[in-house]
């Protein structure tokens, strides 16, 4: 039975356009794409527990053009790279940094957005904190398997009264609100948009404590065929304006670098 099977999903795929040359993706009859369900807004859960996000909007218009069936897998952050070296899961589509570290084990999409670190404070409590050197003998948390902590300067991070890592952005936000840290560094997006929701609890420090970097879409270094596929399909997005759509849905602007697909 299996000797048939396997012939008819090939063919299947490959008349749907969706031959990605990966057994494993053929047999499931779907993609798995890894996500941190608490970084709003590019992958979290609503209120009534449902999958939702400006990532998870773009993968599943993707997925719709490449006819195939998508899966969002829920990871800890911090065990990616085991998660996709396993095969656990097929990409990771979710706010994820493109840096040397992470090139080690994953392949990339081309850059779609901007990204960066910033320092979030509890509302009106700025504490004489006007850049990273100002952390000196504050307790400062970060989620742990984040740019914040890649880039955090070592001699820096030495001078805190205490470094922190929590397991994901709401543990990380929830802790600020309860004075367990002085300062919470985490990715800008998903601090302004927690301000968003809680406008008098949290507040931005304008102040650049890592290099600007790009997200990206992740896959096993196996998967080139996949990453390509989706790469076109992504394009074509950028293309029509589907992307920028999505875009000004969840951010009321156009943060997708369009340029980058000139």
């Amino acid at each position: 039975m299996k000797g048939i099977i396997l012939p008819l999903l090939l063919m299947l795929f490959t008349l749907t356009g969706c031959s990605f040359g990966d057994v494993s993706i053929m047999n499931r009859g779907k993609i798995i794409i890894g996500f941190d369900e608490s970084f709003a807004p590019m992958g979290f859960r609503n209120e009534a527990g449902e999958i939702v996000g400006f990532d998870i909007d773009l993968a599943k218009e993707a997925a719709k053009r490449m006819n195939v069936e998508v899966e969002f897998k829920p990871i800890d952050w911090a065990k990616k790279r085991e998660e996709i070296t396993s095969g656990n899961i097929d990409m990771i589509w979710n706010g994820c940094d493109i840096t040397d570290e992470r090139k080690e084990y994953m392949i990339f999409s081309k850059p779609y957005m901007d990204s960066r670190q910033v320092l979030l404070v509890k509302k009106g409590n700025y504490q004489g904190i006007y850049s990273e050197y100002d952390l000196k003998d504050k307790i400062v948390g970060m989620q742990a398997g984040t740019s914040s902590e890649l880039y955090m300067n070592k001699d820096i991070k030495n001078s805190f009264a205490e470094f922190k890592i929590c397991n994901s952005l709401q543990e990380g936000f929830a802790a600020l609100d309860n004075d367990e840290y002085d300062v919470f560094i985490a990715d800008e997006i998903a601090g302004r948009y927690e301000i968003t929701q809680h406008p008098n609890h949290f507040e931005v420090i304008e102040a650049n404590i890592s290099p600007i970097t790009e997200f990206g879409i992740g896959f096993a270094k196996d998967k080139t065929e996949l990453r390509n596929k989706v790469q076109v399909i992504f394009d074509e997005m950028v293309r029509d304006g589907t992307a920028k759509k999505i875009s000004e849905k969840w951010f009321h602007a156009d943060l997708i670098k369009s340029k980058k697909y000139d």
